[in-house]
């Protein structure tokens, strides 16, 4: 009897807990589930708008045959490469150096360097338009400076375009990972730096032997998550470029991309998904491989 009684308050709670979380797995599978499994069928279709038929193959061989993909392919390779380490060195030394209890403000510079990634994307996209002008007060600052002879043509020139979308995702998103940073060194036991202070252990020495081995798990986190945000970059190319990702394609991204072939050009909603699914790709093996250096060496 006890038996079947508790038989039967384990069915109980397992038809209530299903009830529970049925609704939000119902919403999950509709709008996340679904969505992905549709947009890999449909990866596996060609044609205009509405019109497909089934291709197979035939848009990923059009990948290496599509030299806007390859262009955008190789800018989005570009802005991980060069923005992500600069994020996350940037954000981890000025995390660390706004953890020192001895610093006045703290708490002002800190809510300054973590206020852009709040702030509207369109005031600030409008704003570095206006500084980064040719008659700018940026050109106007270096010229003053005696940096530069001539105005830089920020968004007209290639390279200097990719230079300001890089500066602009960094002054975005420094001070978000900067919190994370901030939050796990107030974790860390000060006695440990104490220690190690009062052995003669330099600060340098110190931060890169002690402070960053302890944040590996949260370097790991933001690292990843910089990663994905970068590979899935739109929003600024989108407003600094006015949707072209110009000049010429030079700062264009594989989800401008995306959107272009969705909305912009003659849609093509198979090869748009197909696109989609090397973002995918290069998210899963660059994160693997992430894991892979961060782990636990025996």
């Amino acid at each position: 009897m006890p038996a079947n009684r508790a038989r039967n308050r384990s069915r109980y709670y397992d038809a209530n807990g299903w009830l529970f979380v049925g609704p939000a797995l119902a919403l999950i599978c509709l709008f996340m589930v679904y969505p992905i499994i549709r947009s890999l069928i449909l990866s596996l279709y060609s044609g205009r708008g509405m019109l497909l038929k089934f291709a197979g193959t035939a848009n990923i061989e059009r990948l290496f045959n599509d030299a806007v993909f390859l262009k955008a392919l190789a800018n989005t390779i570009t802005y991980f490469v060069i923005q992500v380490p600069i994020m996350i060195v940037l954000a981890l030394v000025l995390a660390y150096a706004l953890n020192n209890p001895r610093l006045k403000f703290r708490g002002f510079f800190r809510t300054a360097i973590f206020l852009p990634c709040v702030s509207s994307l369109v005031a600030y996209s409008i704003l570095f338009k206006s500084m980064f002008a040719v008659d700018g007060v940026v050109n106007g600052a270096l010229s003053s400076l005696g940096f530069i002879d001539a105005p830089i043509n920020w968004l007209t020139d290639p390279f200097w375009a990719k230079v300001l979308v890089i500066t602009a995702i960094t002054w975005r998103w420094t001070g978000y990972n900067m919190i994370f940073y901030l939050a796990a060194l107030q974790n860390i036991d000060p006695s440990i730096d104490e220690a190690a202070r009062m052995d003669g252990v330099p600060a340098w020495r110190r931060f890169l032997h002690l402070t960053i081995p302890m944040l590996k798990p949260v370097i790991l986190f933001t690292t990843i998550t910089s990663t994905i945000g970068t590979l899935q970059l739109f929003d600024e190319v989108y407003n600094l470029t006015e949707g072209k990702g110009g000049p010429a394609n030079a700062t264009l991204t594989l989800s401008l991309y995306i959107y272009n072939l969705t909305f912009r050009f003659m849609p093509s909603f198979g090869y748009a998904a197909t696109v989609s699914y090397v973002i995918v790709v290069m998210v899963a093996l660059l994160s693997l491989i992430q894991f892979y250096l961060a782990r636990e060496r025996k």
